[in-house]
């Protein structure tokens, strides 16, 4: 009996050691995470070496149990899991999760964590195995928001297609994890994600748009930890950017830069935008720096019969009403739609889309009066000419008021949606002319 009773002895040490352990990891996570709820964004510089000296101080405490508990699949798991807390892929941690799912196959915890290496490594179909077999052995958030995003990043194999049937896929497993835990900020922040995903490969459907706007919201509201969350910070204004809510996106870049201070991508944005916005308002100020007299040389053959076929009593327009459409000069157009009307000029200018999501133009109308118009979804290759007529049939008006920082500014644009909904020289444009828009959101850890 005294045999016996030692033993339990020894089992219930082991728990107690192992619980002790599993607390300073689990604690260890809650650091990193919860980080500017003890310490400023000023301090977002050091964050990652606290968060390093930490990793390094519990992997002491590990070592210490490791003759005691190495063949552990518990004592596996929490060494893989203090390794991984580094946002760089460990050989140490690999090797240790794997032994642990292999002494313990049912160790939900282990494979999630383990596809997380292999995520790290860039062996997606590795990291997709890993989360699949989690959700096999139980269904839990982490594993079907993880295997969310590793269907978003793998490669289509079967086209677009398979490309759209993935990210449907992709939506489908991330809105499963908000509803096992609606009060879990990360998973809201991967829906948001998944959305995005699915605005850019299904015709940028508005609702879509909203949709990641509201999960990211959501994100923010329910979790402090979301709200100081850099990639969700940067994902947000490069969705506010394609949308033309400068203000926001500027806002949303400073955000990420500052909570993140060695990613270099979101202070690169930002002074992207803001050279951009300095060379349109620029350039729609000094008419493309076009001289007076070559202007009203190109004016002076600009009239109404270069409407083309928007003039015909046949035209079906963007908005598929069927009729001719009445000529406008940019002071007569409205903010919004402007339904019926087709706004011409001439082109004075235009910018290269590098960095950009747009191909940008400015166009001067009969009365002298200069608007930028911001097209989306072009071709490589596609662009207008200074010199080039072009009529943009029921324009879509926007006035951009923006302040950030020191700088601010206030103009009128004109967005399109296509290059085939433009008349170019009297011309429709070519069915090639046009593409999908391929937008660089992802965060650096996803």
């Amino acid at each position: 009996m005294a045999e016996v009773d030692n033993d339990d002895e020894q089992k219930t040490a082991d728990k107690d050691d192992l619980e002790v352990l599993k607390e300073l990891v689990d604690g260890l996570y809650h650091f990193r995470d919860h980080y500017f709820e003890t310490h400023s964004v000023e301090d977002a510089s050091r964050k990652q070496n606290d968060v390093t000296q930490e990793m390094n101080k519990i992997l002491k405490r590990l070592e210490e149990k490791e003759d005691l508990y190495k063949h552990s699949a518990q004592y596996l798991l929490l060494r893989g899991r203090c390794l991984n807390i580094a946002p760089q892929f460990s050989q140490a941690a690999e090797e240790n999760l794997s032994r642990a799912v292999k002494l313990e196959p049912g160790l939900v915890e282990g494979w999630n964590t383990l596809g997380e290496q292999y995520w790290k490594k860039g062996d997606l179909v590795a990291a997709k195995t890993c989360f699949t077999g989690a959700l096999q052995q139980s269904k839990n958030k982490v594993s079907l928001r993880s295997l969310s995003m590793v269907l978003r990043q793998l490669p289509p194999e079967g086209g677009a297609q398979d490309h759209g049937k993935r990210i449907m896929e992709s939506v489908d497993l991330a809105r499963q994890a908000v509803q096992l835990d609606v009060t879990d900020g990360t998973s809201w922040y991967i829906l948001g994600n998944a959305y995005i995903s699915l605005f850019f490969s299904s015709g940028q459907n508005p609702q879509m748009s909203q949709q990641a706007l509201s999960a990211y919201s959501q994100a923010e509201k329910i979790d402090k930890a979301s709200a100081s969350n850099a990639d969700l910070h940067f994902n947000r204004a490069t969705l506010f950017q394609y949308e033309e809510m400068y203000s926001s996106a500027l806002a949303g870049y400073s955000r990420a830069a500052a909570l993140d201070p060695g990613w270099e991508e979101p202070p690169e944005r930002e002074k992207q935008l803001l050279n951009y916005l300095d060379q349109v308002t620029s350039l729609i100020e000094n008419k493309g720096k076009v001289k007076a007299r070559r202007l009203r040389n190109m004016l002076s053959s600009l009239s109404v019969s270069a409407l083309g076929p928007c003039a015909s009593p046949q035209y079906r327009s963007p908005t598929g009403r069927t009729g001719s459409l009445e000529p406008r000069w940019f002071s007569a157009l409205t903010h919004g739609h402007n339904t019926g009307v087709a706004t011409l000029g001439k082109v004075v200018f235009s910018l290269a889309t590098e960095g950009r999501m747009a191909f940008t133009f400015g166009m001067v109308d009969s009365e002298e009066s200069c608007c930028v118009v911001m097209v989306y979804n072009m071709a490589d290759g596609w662009g207008v000419l200074i010199g080039d007529t072009v009529v943009v049939p029921e324009p879509h008006v926007k006035r951009h008021s923006i302040t950030h920082n020191d700088k601010s500014y206030d103009f009128r644009s004109i967005r399109v949606d296509s290059p085939l909904l433009l008349i170019v020289n009297g011309k429709r444009q070519a069915m090639q002319s046009q593409t999908a828009t391929s937008v660089s959101y992802k965060p650096h850890t996803e």
